[in-house]
């Protein structure tokens, strides 16, 4: 209090807080949430009332890259140009004769169920045998331009064959005697390759080698096969590639490169393995002299025999 007796007036302050408006963009995401989750379960409801051969076609639509349902390509994707009103000017005769013969070779709709028909055939024989269903890691089904693909990969924990040799592991020879009858029962023809890795022997490729290993491998498969119920009459080839075939991001050295490949071919490779004019009747060596004939050239072979 002042000497004049005033009293100063008592100021007393106070915030006023303002709740400010968080908008409504939650909802919307709310919303999205929403509809793409109705969006899921709708699809499972369709899915479980469609049929095994729709499920199937569907499942068929979604593999096939969009580039290759545009442009008539291959399923592992084409980057040629869309057909237009002449020839492709980025491809010699030669590659397109190659390319044309691929496309015609592409399994059609029906001829992909049926392999998958056979695959799963297989894959239940496999999974009805404790012993087997272990090797079924090992396994792999593929699509290719000649037809279903089966290779069976060795590990260094499960060799296949034994070390260095054609002999044939107990478990691999109860596979391929497994697998016999099932592809006897188609009537497409088989095609088996032999493939190592790239650990060459002490006395390179003088002596004994990789080629001549991948080639025995691929026979004594071959046997074990006939020995199975398989028909011989149904066998068209059997090679050996020793280590020139490696698979797509592994090392030369890598074990799953020891592996041996069954195809089930398409009717039109197995006429090509036979007249191999065929995969390249459009194609011609230049003659070396003004009398030589040109000579036909097969553009890309199927198969290189082990010598």
């Amino acid at each position: 209090m002042s000497k004049g007796g005033d009293k100063r007036p008592i100021v007393i302050r106070r915030k006023k807080v303002v709740h400010a408006h968080h908008g409504g963009a939650w909802k919307i995401a709310l919303a999205d949430f929403m509809t793409a989750l109705m969006a899921f379960f709708l699809v499972l409801w369709i899915l479980s009332i469609a049929s095994e051969e729709e499920r199937r076609g569907v499942a068929d639509y979604f593999s096939t890259p969009l580039v290759t349902a545009i442009t008539g390509g291959d399923r592992a994707g084409s980057t040629s140009v869309i057909p237009g009103g002449g020839p492709d000017p980025t491809h010699s005769e030669g590659e397109r004769a190659r390319i044309d013969t691929l496309q015609r070779t592409r399994p059609s709709m029906q001829e992909r169920r049926f392999f998958m028909e056979v695959q799963e055939r297989i894959e239940r024989a496999i999974e009805l045998d404790p012993e087997l269903r272990q090797l079924r890691s090992q396994m792999r089904f593929d699509l290719t331009h000649e037809g279903l693909r089966i290779q069976l990969f060795d590990t260094d924990q499960r060799p296949m064959f034994e070390l260095g040799s054609d002999q044939v592991a107990p478990y691999m020879r109860s596979l391929l005697r497994t697998i016999a009858p099932l592809l006897n029962e188609l009537p497409n023809e088989l095609s088996i390759s032999g493939h190592t890795d790239s650990v060459p022997y002490a006395g390179g490729y003088r002596g004994y080698s990789n080629w001549e290993l991948s080639n025995d491998r691929a026979n004594a498969s071959r046997r074990e096969l006939i020995a199975g119920g398989f028909d011989p009459g149904q066998l068209l080839r059997v090679s050996g590639f020793a280590d020139r075939v490696l698979l797509p991001e592994t090392e030369p050295t890598d074990p799953v490169n020891r592996r041996i490949e069954l195809v089930v071919l398409l009717p039109e490779i197995a006429d090509a393995i036979r007249n191999p004019a065929v995969m390249g009747a459009n194609a011609s060596l230049p003659a070396t002299s003004a009398e030589a004939p040109a000579e036909t050239q097969q553009d890309e072979p199927l198969a290189q025999d082990a010598e």
